[in-house]
C-alpha cells in the first residue's frame, strides 16, 4: 500500500467525482482509478461503490478513509517535527476559521508567519458544522471557532475573546446620538444582518428576543463582506461583532453605538485537536496565540472607535 494510494482516495471523496480527483492529483483518471483498484486489491474489500459515475465510499470505505486521513496526518506531522529539527517551520497550516471570526484571524496569522517565514497558511471559511468534521478527519490542523459548540469533541481550546455587540448606525439615524441603544429599539431600524444559518445571526436573534423584540431585517447575507457592502449608503442599520471592526472599521457615515444588554457574548478560540503525537504547526499556532493579546486589541480598538464615533 503506498501513501499516493491514500491521496487519491482522500481526493475522491472529497471531490466526489473521479476525473476532478484526478484533476486534484495531477494525474490521468484512468491512473487515479487503477491506483484505488489495486488498493481494494491488497486490502482485500471494496472501497467504492461504482456505477455509471461515482457513488461514494462502500462502509468498509469508510473505514479506509479514516485511517486514511490519520496516515496522511501522521506523514505530515512527521515532516513537520523534521523541519523543526532542522531549524526552521515548513509546511502549510491548515485553519479552519467560522465566517464571523475571519475579519480577526490576521491578529493570528500574521505573527505566526513573521515567526515561521517557512510555512504557510490556509485559510477555509467553514461552518461549525464542517470544522468539526474537518478536525475529526486530520483535514484541520487548528480553527477559530465558538468554543461553546458541544459538537466539539476530543480538542483543547485555548480562549480569544468574548464577542461584543455594537450597533452600526447612519450618524444621521435616530440612534446615532445615544450613549447606548436597547435591543428593542434597533429592532425597529431598517436593518441589514447576516441570514439565519449564520451561528452569529442566531445569537443576535436570542439577544432581541430578551429584550422582547424580533428583528426583521430587509436585507440578509451569508457573508459580513456582504453585510458591509450596504452600509455605506446610510440607509441600512447592522449589528456586528466588535471583532468586524479589526478588517472593515466604521464605514463612512456610520455611527458605532453599544447595545444595551450583557457586557459580552460567546467566546470565540482556538482550537486543536487532541493529537499524540501533536501537530507541531497547531502547537507553533497556539504559542502565538498566547502571546497574541487578541482579546485586548479588539477591546481597545472598540473603545477608540466608541471614542471618535468612526474611523
Amino acid at each position: 500500500m503506498l501513501l499516493r494510494q491514500l491521496e487519491y482516495l482522500v481526493a475522491l471523496a472529497r471531490e466526489r467525482h473521479f476525473a476532478r480527483a484526478a484533476a486534484a492529483c495531477f494525474v490521468s483518471q484512468p491512473s487515479l482509478s487503477a491506483a484505488i483498484r489495486r488498493l481494494e486489491h491488497e486490502l482485500g474489500v471494496p472501497i467504492v461503490r461504482r456505477g455509471r459515475r461515482y457513488e461514494g465510499l462502500t462502509p468498509e470505505g469508510e473505514v479506509v478513509l479514516a485511517w486514511a486521513h490519520r496516515i496522511l496526518a501522521e506523514r505530515d506531522a512527521l515532516h513537520q517535527e523534521l523541519s523543526a529539527l532542522r531549524g526552521g517551520l515548513t509546511g502549510t497550516l491548515r485553519l479552519g476559521i467560522v465566517p464571523t471570526a475571519l475579519p480577526a484571524a490576521s491578529l493570528l496569522t500574521t505573527p505566526f508567519c513573521e515567526r515561521h517565514p517557512g510555512a504557510r497558511v490556509g485559510l477555509e471559511s467553514l461552518s461549525s458544522a464542517d470544522i468539526t468534521h474537518g478536525l475529526a478527519a486530520f483535514e484541520l490542523d487548528a480553527a477559530m471557532t465558538y468554543l461553546d459548540d458541544d459538537a466539539l469533541r476530543h480538542v483543547r481550546r485555548f480562549p480569544l475573546y468574548e464577542e461584543r455587540y455594537v450597533l452600526l448606525t447612519p450618524v444621521d439615524g435616530p440612534l446615532a446620538t445615544a450613549s447606548t441603544a436597547r435591543w428593542s429599539r434597533a429592532a425597529e431600524l431598517p436593518l441589514c444582518l447576516l441570514n439565519p444559518r449564520m451561528r452569529n445571526r442566531r445569537i443576535i436573534d436570542e439577544c432581541f428576543a430578551a429584550d422582547g423584540a424580533t428583528a426583521l431585517p430587509t436585507i440578509e447575507s451569508d457573508s459580513v463582506a456582504g453585510l458591509y457592502a450596504h452600509l455605506p449608503n446610510g440607509r441600512w442599520s447592522s449589528v456586528i461583532s466588535h471583532a468586524w471592526l479589526h478588517m472593515f472599521g466604521v464605514p463612512e457615515g456610520m455611527r458605532v453605538v453599544p447595545l444595551e444588554g450583557p457586557a459580552h457574548g460567546p467566546r470565540v478560540g482556538l482550537v486543536v485537536a487532541r493529537d499524540d503525537p501533536p501537530s507541531v504547526l497547531a502547537e507553533a499556532l497556539l504559542k502565538v496565540a498566547r502571546e497574541a493579546g487578541v482579546r485586548d486589541a479588539l477591546d481597545a480598538l472598540l473603545t477608540s472607535y466608541l471614542g471618535t464615533g468612526r474611523s
